[in-house]
């Protein structure tokens, strides 16, 4: 007989998003909409279950790794101190790509902090009770825990770098995926808190990146033809 994972939730606390979403659609009546309800309550039960399953997991060479990684990627420090990088070594592209980068971790973290968590108020995952490894914990933050906002924080930045540097931006998103990753690892959030955020901050990302490359340049002035200096800075001779 199959063991059945331990439900991580909090004694009392609500059903998954999904299973909100379905309770408010079966209410509705219509075939198809008691068949999505039915999909929907699949899914927040995978979700429950693969957050058991990773708990349950002994991965004893990936703890420390990735509960570091986590704690790294707290307050967007990671990708703060990438963008500053990437400034200096590249100067002009460099610069621009980290204005662009920043700003979109701006933009996300306001949406998913003051709105979205706001109006799903789903409390943090029972770590204790699933039986997450004591020596993987981090910090578990006040905040609800949908959507994350680590995730949300890492793709937006990856999106955003990644539209003019699409290889630079391949490499950021396999990283802002593992820093997702790491938020169920260490049991601070469920697999469907870092799916959803992780798609908030795509589409988040690519708008302001679409946006910022709408905005005028700054125009550099012509260079001196026969001083190669730009115009206007050439010293003014005295006449005769």
């Amino acid at each position: 007989m199959a063991r059945r994972a331990r439900d991580p939730r909090p004694a009392g606390a609500a059903g998954t998003v999904a299973e909100q979403l379905a309770e408010g659609l079966a209410g509705t009546g219509g075939p198809l909409r008691q068949h999505v309800a039915e999909g929907l309550r699949d899914l927040g039960a995978v979700d429950l279950a693969v957050y058991s399953a990773v708990a349950e997991t002994p991965t004893p060479s990936l703890d420390e790794p990735l509960r570091r990684l986590s704690n790294a990627a707290n307050n967007s420090g990671l990708w703060l101190v990438t963008a500053a990088g990437l400034a200096v070594a590249r100067r002009g592209a460099g610069r621009r790509a980290a204005v662009r980068g920043t700003v979109a971790i701006g933009v996300t973290s306001a949406l998913v902090n003051l709105a979205v968590k706001s109006v799903w108020s789903r409390q943090r995952p029972d770590r204790a009770g699933v039986g997450v490894p004591l020596w993987r914990n981090v910090r578990m933050p006040t905040s609800m825990s949908f959507p994350s906002g680590h995730a949300a924080s890492g793709f937006a930045f990856a999106a955003a770098i990644g539209r003019d540097q699409p290889w630079l931006g391949v490499a950021l998103r396999f990283l802002a995926a593992t820093v997702a990753y790491s938020r169920v690892h260490t049991g601070v959030h469920y697999p469907g808190d870092i799916v959803v955020g992780s798609l908030i901050g795509e589409g988040t990302g690519q708008a302001v990146a679409g946006l910022m490359d709408r905005l005028p340049r700054p125009r550099r002035s012509a260079p001196d033809p026969e001083t190669g200096d730009p115009e206007g800075s050439r010293p003014t001779r005295s006449p005769g």
